[in-house]
């Protein structure tokens, strides 16, 4: 099968980690633009150069797009942007052209709602940001939960001084730009009740419960009934997945199959928390997740095509390098790791396929399960691992290699292993924390910003990756033989990692 990917944007979480994930798939062929063709955070990619390049193409069975790239430039830009409703004409007419020159290749589209930052930092955000981010975030928040359920006196006052503080001029800007994103939004809508779009996901980048995300979805799900889409489109929490998601959907419309899984939760409550940057509860996530793939759950083990050992917290939600010295007590209180385990290793003697979500942290994985795993050399015996970022992004790209990966590429499915271990746990919850408050300080780096300085973070991070490895994860270490790990920084700053293995 011979794929179009137009990713979201370029880092490796959109290109080199579905280029992995399909790296264990016999079937599927993925034709992708370069690097180079797919801008640079925030410099939009050429989209006119884009279009030709996907209009140019032959002989494909599908199309997976994302409108942020090809209608801004990327998923940054797509922030930044001063684009108004006279480029969506020609996005509309270029698709339709695309449709009539595949007329039996499904195209697949995901079309973002616009993220808000809890916190202040222009890195990806217009640059009013780095002061007044948290303000926009919270004056929204207050005001939505305000008209829904009410606010605390505190909440009240708050509000007050932020209505006081906050310039006009930067609500102004970001609400047009918010405005527009839902006018696009209710345009793909169309395309799709239209026939031009054959399936298409509107994932909420960084959530929440309240404030400018549920408000547009709401007016995004007003327009979903008018249309009668409501079993047509595909809504939840995620962005970076959503790729895997979309051509692990293309695979299995190709094949018309579904995938069955059954799932075993780490913790009681675990299925019922709301995860870190997301609106509501692990499961109703995957409800979504599975949906929108082309699975879903079962109740007997012996019907499912493979277990998704999904491991969450017990009560209490933390980030991944606050697990060594201010773990919250109910991972270990409400929670029972060495019977998650017992059960996992069951299954694999049963002969069960077993694929790993580990969304017990934000960013980053849980070393209570990797010991384990490595302690019983369980991890050259699973068909995934994943931990990474946040827990849309974990689950998404999980169920992708479940559903895809085929058991004679097991040297691509162990080196996808090593390559999730490597960046999921050791450099997000491990090295990226160490790094930042020793060399970076002592080079007068910032977690945002390398400067000239990479190569030597690289070198650095190179070096305690395998160190890490050699002496957290040893059994595995030694099982894959001599490492060679090369890192860069994709986006110059620390938050996500490159790698060649």
């Amino acid at each position: 099968m011979r794929f179009a990917y137009v990713p979201i944007d370029e880092r490796p979480c959109n290109t080199t980690i579905i280029e992995r994930i399909i790296e264990t798939n016999n079937d599927i062929e993925i034709i992708m633009p370069t690097p180079e063709q797919l801008g640079y955070k925030k410099q939009p990619a050429e989209t006119d150069a884009l279009w030709r390049w996907l209009l140019d193409l032959e002989y494909l069975d599908g199309i997976v797009l994302s409108t942020e790239m090809l209608l801004y430039g990327g998923l940054i830009p797509s922030r930044l942007h001063d684009l108004d409703e006279d480029s969506i004409p020609l996005f509309t007419q270029r698709l339709k052209q695309l449709k009539r020159k595949h007329p039996h290749a499904k195209i697949m589209a995901s079309s973002v709602i616009m993220r808000t930052p809890q916190y202040d930092s222009a890195d990806e955000e217009p640059d009013y940001y780095e002061t007044n981010g948290r303000n926009i975030f919270r004056r929204r928040y207050l005001m939505d939960k305000g008209e829904r359920i009410g606010v605390s006196a505190e909440e009240a006052q708050e509000l007050i001084k932020i209505e006081r503080d906050l310039p006009l001029e930067y609500i102004k800007d970001y609400e047009t730009r918010r405005t527009f994103n839902v006018l696009v939004n209710k345009h793909v809508l169309h395309l799709l009740k239209d026939g031009w779009l054959d399936f298409l996901i509107i994932p909420q980048d960084d959530s929440a419960e309240y404030g400018y995300t549920a408000e547009d979805q709401k007016k995004i799900i007003q327009t979903i009934t008018d249309l009668n889409l409501d079993e047509a489109v595909h809504m939840y929490p995620g962005s970076d997945e959503v790729g895997a998601t979309l051509i692990t959907r293309l695979y299995h419309d190709k094949k018309k199959i579904k995938r069955k899984v059954f799932i075993e939760w780490s913790s009681t409550l675990g299925h019922t928390l709301i995860p870190i940057y997301e609106d509501r509860p692990f499961y109703e996530t995957c409800k979504r997740h599975l949906r929108s793939i082309g699975a879903y759950e079962v109740n007997n083990k012996a019907d499912a095509d493979f277990i998704l050992y999904y491991n969450v917290p017990g009560e209490v939600l933390q980030e991944s390098w606050d697990q060594f010295e201010k773990r919250d007590p109910t991972y270990d209180s409400f929670r029972d790791m060495n019977t998650f385990v017992d059960c996992l290793e069951r299954d694999l003697d049963l002969g069960y396929r077993v694929v790993i979500a580990d969304a017990a942290y934000g960013n980053g994985g849980d070393y209570a399960l990797i010991k384990r795993l490595d302690q019983r050399n369980l991890l050259h015996k699973i068909t995934s691992y994943k931990g990474w970022n946040t827990n849309a992004n974990t689950l998404g790209t999980t169920l992708a290699q479940g559903c895809l990966a085929d058991l004679n590429r097991k040297g691509a499915i162990n080196e996808n292993i090593a390559y999730h271990l490597l960046d999921d746990f050791l450099y997000q919850a491990v090295v990226r924390m160490e790094l930042t408050n020793g060399l970076l300080k002592e080079l007068d780096l910032t977690y945002f910003d390398l400067k000239d300085k990479a190569p030597e973070v690289n070198a650095k991070r190179d070096e305690l990756l395998r160190t890490y490895y050699q002496k957290m994860i040893p059994h595995h270490y030694k099982a894959i033989g001599e490492l060679c790990v090369k890192s860069y920084a994709p986006w110059n700053r620390m938050f996500e990692v490159g790698l060649s293995l």
